[in-house]
């Protein structure tokens, strides 16, 4: 757990002007001078907003609401799904066309192929955009590493958040976010939607769960905060997610309404504090959440939607005035009540500035531009969020310099000392939940059969760390419960990987482990994200969690069962017993 004696900054204190005090640098002005971030420029910023606004049409205002996604790996790459849901055929049409104010990019919408590509796109979507009015794009990914990770290889294979929660480290922390801005900024992204500060107490909780930082908020609330820290001085926006806290559901919000049943109270004390520690650390962005929490507006709409929970919360009690930027608009929670074309209208009434992912972007806009001619949405209210989203990005230093050399930007992503960084988390965070028959370490060379869920390619990843060790491997991928059992005859110890997204570990999975401890052989049982395995896989020598599969978490695993690596993390989360109820073991267990 953390350092109780390190201070934890969670006073309600309104952050005032920061929004327009950042760092930043006037458009094409040769007198405005470029601060660092989080430095004092607010009255020149200002008056270079102004300037923007005055020559920024309505189409241009509405554009700078909206966050899209291009499909394509170039700029001017022709694609189908590009002409359904925005009207125009490339990315760069996209931009010129409806004048976004951001992009995001995915591996499935084809836009991250290697560093070099997505450099190359990043800066040809900023000529669009600078051809198109002046107005730089903030490019931005779902970068939270861990099990949630957008930019491909040489991408430092950080272990995610609940790896940092289980360290109780607030130099890790910092030090992660520091790696995802570097690495973010290298290939011409601006903005990582992270880190999640959702405080995860539902073990069932099938969305979060390993992507939070635990159970305490305290906790949650400190590490979350070095994140951002890290992060926004490596000069890339953080977005603290998902406002005003995702971590107490059993429904996930890509599916359905979540319905978050505390009071006022348990928010004060549970949900809130790690927002208003990101808020007191200067964070650019907030993401909402598609929940509903009837202590906060009891109308049913998602708090994405909610003016009591965005304007009346969020504004004016918290004090925020950075970036509110909706979670996707594709995602079902926010769509159950509204049309497509009325949802980023509620959301921009409720007080959201940034309307991310609509599934048509032709329709949404479309919606919010009726809504203005109407008079619903006034140009002041406009006004309100366009200047918020140029306050960014004059404060991230875009309208300063906005491209970035492809050839060069790998040089640092993926470096030795990241990697080293890596490593380290994934060494502190590895957790010795149970190990009744000391079976760790073992003993020098000994024979291990290693087996269970994972690629043959990870299965080998870990064979090969133990062999570096110093301990015999034999990889076993994708073996049935009778294999497994069949070839842990021939082993001194079992080594076995589960791996669930949620509280329930898979019946196939539940079977290898019990087939292998029938056999008499020591198991050793690791799993790779959630911790929560532990009380369903049944009778073993040992069990661990390294909270990712990643090769830094193998590797981990690895050098504890050498006794090369000295067990540190403790458990961030509770982990109830099988059936749900009672507590089988508590929040900051570790075995030494």
């Amino acid at each position: 757990m953390p350092n109780q004696n390190t201070p934890l900054r969670v006073s309600r204190r309104a952050i005032g002007a920061a929004a327009l005090a950042g760092a930043g640098t006037a458009v094409a002005l040769p007198t405005a001078a470029h601060a660092a971030p989080g430095g004092k420029n607010g009255g020149r910023n200002s008056a270079t907003i102004d300037e923007l606004l005055a020559g920024m049409s309505i189409e241009q205002k509405i554009g700078q609401l909206f966050v899209a996604v291009g499909y394509g790996s170039r700029a001017d790459q022709p694609h189908a799904s590009n002409t359904s849901t925005t009207g125009v055929d490339t990315i760069a049409d996209i931009v010129r066309t409806h004048h976004v104010g951001g992009l995001i990019y995915f591996v499935w919408s084809d836009n991250l192929q290697d560093i070099e590509q997505i450099a190359t796109l990043s800066n040809d979507v900023q000529d669009a955009a600078l051809d198109a009015g002046g107005i730089p794009l903030i490019i931005s990914a779902d970068e939270e590493r861990g099990v949630v990770y957008r930019l491909p290889a040489p991408a430092t294979p950080l272990p995610g958040q609940m790896a940092l929660g289980a360290t109780g480290s607030h130099a890790h922390a910092r030090k992660a976010g520091d790696i995802v801005g570097t690495e973010m900024r290298a290939a011409g992204l601006h903005q990582a939607f992270s880190p999640v500060v959702d405080v995860n107490i539902e073990a069932q909780n099938p969305v979060i769960g390993v992507r939070s930082l635990g159970a305490d908020p305290s906790a949650v609330a400190l590490l979350g905060a070095a994140q951002i820290k890290g992060m926004q001085k490596a000069n890339c926006s953080a977005a603290a997610k998902h406002f005003p806290g995702h971590g107490d559901t059993a429904t996930d919000s890509h599916l359905g309404l979540p319905v978050i049943d505390h009071t006022r109270e348990e928010l004060d004390t549970l949900d809130l504090p790690p927002f208003v520690a990101a808020i007191e650390e200067g964070v650019d962005a907030i993401m909402t959440a598609h929940i509903v929490v009837p202590a906060l507006d009891d109308s049913g709409v998602p708090a994405t939607l909610s003016r009591p929970i965005l304007t009346g919360l969020l504004r004016n009690e918290l004090g925020f005035e950075g970036v509110i930027v909706t979670d996707s608009l594709a995602m079902e929670g926010v769509r159950t009540l509204f049309g497509d074309d009325r949802v980023p209208v509620e959301a921009i009434l409720a007080g959201a500035d940034q309307m991310l992912m609509p599934p048509d972007l032709v329709v949404a806009i479309g919606g919010v531009r009726d809504a203005v001619a109407s008079g619903e949405i006034t140009e002041e209210r406009l006004d309100e969020s366009v200047r918020r989203i140029l306050a960014q990005k004059l404060r991230r230093g875009l309208f300063e310099q906005v491209h970035v050399d492809p050839a060069t930007a790998a040089d640092a992503i993926g470096t030795a000392r990241s990697v080293r960084t890596a490593q380290k988390i994934a060494d502190d965070a590895l957790t010795l939940i149970a190990d009744d028959a000391g079976a760790i370490p073992l003993a020098k060379g000994a024979t291990v059969l290693v087996t269970g869920v994972g690629t043959a390619a990870k299965i080998d990843v870990a064979a090969q760390a133990l062999l570096a060790h110093g301990l015999q491997a034999t990889p076993l991928a994708g073996a049935t419960p009778e294999q497994a059992a069949a070839a842990a005859a021939d082993v001194d110890v079992a080594l076995v990987f589960t791996s669930s997204s949620a509280f329930t570990t898979p019946a196939s999975q539940v079977a290898v482990v019990t087939a292998l401890a029938a056999t008499g052989t020591p198991v050793v049982h690791v799993s790779l994200r959630n911790p929560y395995d532990v009380v369903h896989v049944g009778e073993v020598a040992a069990s661990l969690a390294a909270y990712g599969n990643s090769d830094c978490n193998l590797e981990a695993v690895a050098g504890a069962l050498a006794g090369d690596v000295t067990l540190r993390g403790s458990l961030p989360v509770t982990i109830p017993q099988a059936d749900g109820t009672g507590e089988a073991y508590p929040l900051g267990h570790g075995l030494r």
